[in-house]
Parts: C-alpha cells; structure tokens; sequence
C-alpha cells in the first residue's frame, strides 16, 4: 500500500493540477492564456479569420501555458541567461524554445518574406506607380504609434517595435522586434497577427468614414500590361535602390525581391514551386507555433501587454486614414479617376487588405471591380513595412 501511494503522490505531484499551485502560488494567468488560445481557434477555425496564421499561434499560446510542460524552458541560456542551470545541455531545452531560435535570429522571417516574393505579382505596382504613394502612405500609423507610444513611457526601441504593428506585416514586426525589444516579442506578434486577421472587421467602418458614397462607386480603368523585362528588372532595381540608402533592410527585401525573381525569371519554377509552397507551409507552422509559444501568462497578463494592443489597433487604423487620405487627394488631383478606397489596400496584408476595398467597392456599385488596382497599393505596401522596418533598425538599432 505504501508503494501505491508514493506512486499516486509521485503521478499528482507531477501532473499539471499540481503546477498550477506550484510554489503555493495560483497560476491563474496561465487558464486565462488557455481561453485566450481557444477564442483565437474559434475565429481561425469558426470565422476563417487567417487560419493558416491564427491555428498555430493560438495552438501554440496553449501549449506554452500548460502548467508543467515545459515547452518553452530554457535551463542553458539559449535564449534567456537570466535562468541558466547548471550542468545543463542544449537538449535539456523545451522543443519549442529550440525551435524560437529560427524567430530569435530572424531567418523565419526571412524565408516567409521569401515565399511571400514567389507569390506576389507586382505587375499591378508597374502598371500603376501612384500606387507606390499609397503604399507609402499607408505607414502612417508607424509614426503616429511610434510618438504615443514614446509619450506613453516606452523608450524609443520599443517604441519602434511597437509602431511597426502599423505597416499589418507580422514578419516584419517579428524581424524587428527580434532585433529591438525581444522581450516584447510575444505581445507585438499576437497583436500584429491578430490584426491582420481582423482586416474585415476593423477596415471597412474607417473607409465608410472617410469617403463619401460618390467616391466609393468610381469605377477605375483597365492597367496596362506589364512586360517580362520590367517584372525581372523591378526586384532587382529596388532592392539596389533601396539597400543603397538603407542598408538594414537588405535582409527583409533581399528575401522578398530574390522570391520574386524567381517567380517571374521564368527559368527556376521548382525553386519557385518550393518557396511559395513546401518551404512557406513548413515555416509557417514554426514560425505560428513559437511566437505563439512566447506568450506564457506570467509574462504577458501585464499593463504592458494591454498598451501593446491598444497602440497596435491605433497604429493599424491610422495606417488606413493615412491610405485613404490619400486616396481621396488623388480622387481629386485625377478629378474623380482613382477610387479612394485602394488607398485603405496599401497596408502591407497581401492580398486580404485588398480584397477588402473590392468588396466594399462592389457594395456600393456592383459593377465596380477594383482588386487589381488595389493590389498595386498592397504589394507597395509590403515594401514600405520593410523599409520603415529598416529605417527604425538604423535609427535605434544601437540602443
């Protein structure tokens, strides 16, 4: 009898029931990150709210607050040196956290910026340059989140990594906070992902708002056709450019001009097939799980966290005022050929953002078709998020 009851005690003391009162401390931030993950796997799975991005993150929000697991546990130091125990070894690590090393040294961020080049067609962008204006900007919730969140407290690392929520690029704001403030990475992703799943829902209030029924109806003409020799030319020419001025952004747009070309050089198609599919998919799942993995309850159920959200919605709708302020200029400079509705597409969630002004567009004129043209604001937006990525890099990267 005496054996059977170590071994209960042994198997309760071991148990996750157990964790939650370990240290006789109630962990109840963790059960409310468990609720979180099953709110987020009701939108991505019920609502279809980006589910190729929202399952594994909330996934991974679940297994990081299952008391006792473990998964994210870093006994050597590779991550956190804070917590090193001694005699540990590399494999001692939770799977999770050695799988956050590809989020920690950016090369997920890279390779999805890879696959992203392999699937975007930048021929709406050639066919219309005005659409890189809108692009532009779309960032304007960057530098509005960056300011309030320097008068909020934050220092100016932060700041940056925060505002980058804005440019609607969870790649992006994950390269970037790696490099700025690792320590907020778990909050800014989730509201960075999050946000961009909400697209539907937080867009078309701000664009109903801002433009009136006239111009909600302008139907735009046909583009041009772009030829082969710009397609090719174009990543090559802007990455150039672009690295020249700003060197720090030669990570993020080298992956995303190389995927492109490959997509458009016409001579490398597996290499294409692969980026855009196998390698995207794999990394995908990595890159979801472990930023979701970053969010243990101890850590992010501060008031931090809750700032963190709130900038990044204020930063995401101003980056749609700044696109359709714009948008509207441009209505009346062309008088009355651009629809001010593109201009809400130039943040950087390609294609949702620009599905969004078709559907809004068809609402009010069901003969209108304006994808196609709200493309060229989206595809110009994924440059403009990395190149503010890049220029908040330069600017505080030392700090």
């Amino acid at each position: 009898m005496e054996m059977i009851s170590d071994v209960l005690s042994g198997l309760w003391e071991s148990s996750g029931f157990y964790a939650l009162f370990a240290d006789g401390t109630f962990l109840w931030q963790n059960l409310v990150m468990i609720l979180v993950s099953f709110v987020l796997l009701y939108f991505a799975i019920a609502k279809k709210c980006e589910p190729l991005l929202l399952v594994p993150i909330a996934f991974g929000i679940l297994l990081a607050n299952l008391p006792g697991a473990g998964l994210m546990d870093d006994p050597t130091g590779i991550m956190d040196t804070s917590n090193i125990v001694e005699g540990a070894h590399w494999y001692d690590a939770g799977v999770l956290r050695l799988i956050y090393a590809g989020v920690k040294s950016s090369i997920f961020p890279c390779l999805i910026f890879l696959g992203i080049g392999c699937m975007t067609d930048f021929g709406p962008l050639l066919s219309n340059p005005v659409s890189l204006l809108l692009g532009a900007a779309a960032q304007l919730g960057i530098y509005v989140a960056f300011v309030i969140a320097i008068l909020l407290g934050f220092e100016p690392n932060e700041a940056a990594s925060i505002a980058i929520i804005g440019g609607a690029d969870g790649p992006t704001a994950i390269y970037l906070t790696g490099k700025l403030a690792s320590h907020l990475l778990g909050p800014i992703a989730v509201a960075a992902y999050s946000y961009m799943a909400l697209i539907p829902f937080i867009q078309p209030p701000i664009m109903k708002a801002l433009t009136t029924e006239k111009e909600r109806k302008v139907e735009m003409k046909q583009l041009r056709k772009v030829s082969k020799v710009e397609k090719i030319v174009f990543p090559v020419v802007v990455l150039v450019i672009c690295a020249f001025i700003l060197p720090s952004v030669a990570p993020l747009l080298g992956m995303l001009m190389l995927g492109n070309l490959f997509r458009e050089c016409g001579v490398v198609e597996r290499l294409s097939d692969t980026a855009q599919n196998a390698l995207m998919n794999i990394v995908t799942i990595m890159l979801g799980l472990t930023v979701g993995a970053t969010t243990n309850g101890q850590t992010f159920l501060q008031w931090g966290t809750i700032k963190i959200v709130v900038l990044g919605l204020v930063a995401f709708a101003f980056s749609t005022v700044g696109g359709l302020l714009l948008g509207k200029l441009l209505y009346l400079i062309t008088g009355g050929k651009v629809n001010p509705l593109i201009g809400a597409a130039g943040v950087s969630a390609v294609p949702m953002a620009a599905r969004v002004a078709q559907t809004e567009g068809r609402k009010y004129n069901p003969t209108n078709f304006l994808l196609m043209h709200a493309m060229g604001p989206n595809v110009a937006g994924v440059i403009g998020s990395a190149v503010a990525a890049g220029f908040l890099l330069a600017m505080f990267g030392g700090n």
